[in-house]
């Protein structure tokens, strides 16, 4: 299974693989640790970002403290309480990264036996992602 952390665009930042039978939950850690320093030429340097928007898969207190450790604040939607119809706004751009990578032929159905070569394929298609998406 990929996971993927995008930035608002759409642009993938961070991105990992893991069993089928993990839950989602499993995989965020390494995903944001994952993320490389943001740099910019104008404005405050930033090393990480400041948000970061999840599903109900997510909503675990020990990663709500994680990410506020980190200076991350968490916006997942709570199981039982909120709805997730407010998400939509946000996750509409990590499902079009997903449709990008799974047009990407050899990400569509797991043809590698092993997982290193998977995840340097998914690592290729990421980066053919943001060429076409810098480059338009």
């Amino acid at each position: 299974m990929i996971h993927l952390i995008t930035e608002r665009t759409g642009l993938p930042l961070s991105i990992g693989i893991s069993a089928a039978n993990t839950h989602d939950s499993q995989g965020l850690e390494p995903l944001v640790r994952g993320i490389p320093p943001i740099r910019s030429r104008r404005g405050p340097s930033r090393r990480r970002p400041t948000k970061l928007h999840g599903d109900k898969g997510y909503d675990f207190d020990r990663l709500r403290t994680w990410l506020r450790s980190r200076n991350i604040t968490p916006r997942i939607a709570r199981r039982g309480i909120e709805s997730s119809q407010r998400l939509g706004q946000h996750r509409w751009t990590v499902e079009r990264t997903v449709a990008w990578l799974s047009g990407c032929r050899r990400l569509h159905r797991r043809y590698e036996r092993k997982a290193e070569h998977f995840l340097a394929f998914a690592g290729i298609a990421a980066a053919l992602i943001c060429y076409r998406r810098l480059t338009a």
